[in-house]
């Protein structure tokens, strides 16, 4: 566009401002300007929250570890002949920074070990390598960064041959960014040349996907495996899992493990309206969330860890559909008038973000898939205390892992 053009375009939206400091820009600059513009989802930004999903809510049955344990060798059949016929791939949300641990690097690459090394990253892979090692046959590996930290994981993992894990099966892709806004509506900038951009939530992992173009290398693929940088003891591309979730006619499985208590803070998964969903701990009444079932088990217990299947050919037919956007009220540092960086000491502006939990609903069906929290659940979220590093330590070493 020339700058009349790009000028009118965004004064048709009220957004002239972006252009304030055009005639400081190179033409580099400027070209790299033109584009993040280009870019922005415009239908997406608006100020209104996501509505919210109604329908009553009711339990979902959950698939046990009693039943799964009684059909692990037919599950494990179906799910391993998958993974060698290149059915299943696994994607890895590895966005994220390591800022709560005290690190200012990606957070697949802090160190969890204690007599030796051990990087978040390499104990991934190493929980893959049991289930290839195991099957005889490699599962594609996706690894989706931010932007800010794709650079950095590449050469990490490069530097380290990838923890053995065969290069050929190994893809990087960024997240899409989205645009931050302030109160008013008005696009912000971060550099004259440049728009306040963050990630577009880890609901945007499969439109971040399809738009690499990696998929179009393993046309094989049926079936994605979505899991969170943090949980060092889940079990990756998991034939039992696969295999359930195959076997129930479900377009979606997810693991689930049961709450140790009501008030645990962890979204829940049943259904709403009929449709599988992931309701937060705070959806559910006091009433609901202390439900029991005729064991005595909670009635609504099963919650989610972030480690989902998802059937491709799905994802694609509602590619289209828009997930909910939410609007997320956030401190955002911006350029003022005068040109100069500004940290703000509140919340001055809002991001907005897609969740992968509403993925769930759009697929239709859902298996819950309940597995036992202290053998696969040991996220880092913090340094010390409750889903710390001290903990999923404790929980590695009750499994055999040596640190």
């Amino acid at each position: 566009m020339t700058y009349p053009e790009l000028f009118a375009f965004l004064r048709e939206r009220g957004q002239e401002h972006v252009l304030r400091f055009w005639d400081e820009l190179s033409e580099a600059q400027r070209a790299r300007l033109e584009e993040q513009i280009k870019a922005v989802p415009w239908d997406q930004i608006g100020l209104r929250a996501a509505e919210a999903e109604e329908g009553e809510i009711s339990p979902i049955p959950c698939m046990t570890r009693a039943e799964i344990a009684g059909r692990s060798g037919e599950f494990a059949a179906i799910g391993a002949d998958a993974i060698r016929g290149g059915k299943v791939a696994a994607v890895l949300l590895a966005g994220g920074q390591g800022t709560r641990l005290g690190s200012r690097s990606p957070k697949g690459m802090y160190d969890i070990g204690v007599t030796k090394r051990l990087y978040i990253f390499e104990q991934l892979i190493r929980n893959l390598q049991d289930v290839t090692g195991a099957v005889g046959a490699p599962v594609p590996l996706f690894i989706m960064t931010s932007d800010k930290n794709y650079r950095a994981t590449r050469a990490f993992l490069t530097a380290h041959g990838f923890f053995g894990y065969p290069r050929e099966f190994v893809r990087f892709f960024k997240q899409q960014m989205a645009p931050s806004v302030d109160l008013n509506g008005k696009l912000l900038l971060e550099g004259k040349g440049r728009l306040a951009l963050s990630p577009n939530g880890n609901g945007g992992w499969y439109a971040s996907l399809r738009h690499s173009g990696i998929l179009h290398a393993f046309p094989k693929v049926e079936w994605l495996n979505v899991f969170a940088v943090d949980n060092v003891l889940q079990r990756i591309a998991d034939p039992v899992f696969v295999g359930a979730t195959v076997a129930s006619g479900n377009l979606c499985g997810a693991k689930v493990v049961q709450k140790v208590s009501p008030e645990e803070r962890v979204g829940v998964l049943c259904l709403r309206g009929g449709m599988p969903s992931v309701v937060e701990y705070y959806e559910l009444s006091g009433e609901m969330a202390n439900a029991r079932d005729a064991a005595g088990g909670l009635l609504y217990g099963s919650g989610v860890i972030l480690n989902y299947l998802f059937n491709a050919k799905k994802l694609k037919e509602i590619g289209s559909a828009r997930i909910p956007v939410h609007v997320v009220k956030k401190k955002v540092p911006y350029l003022d008038e005068r040109g100069e960086l500004i940290s703000p000491q509140t919340e001055n502006g809002y991001k907005f973000e897609t969740l992968i939990l509403d993925m769930v609903r759009l697929m239709g069906s859902c298996l819950p898939f309940e597995v036992e929290r202290e053998r696969e659940f040991a996220p880092v979220k913090n340094k010390t205390g409750v889903d710390s590093v001290e903990s999923a330590r404790a929980l590695l070493q009750k499994n055999g892992v040596q640190l």
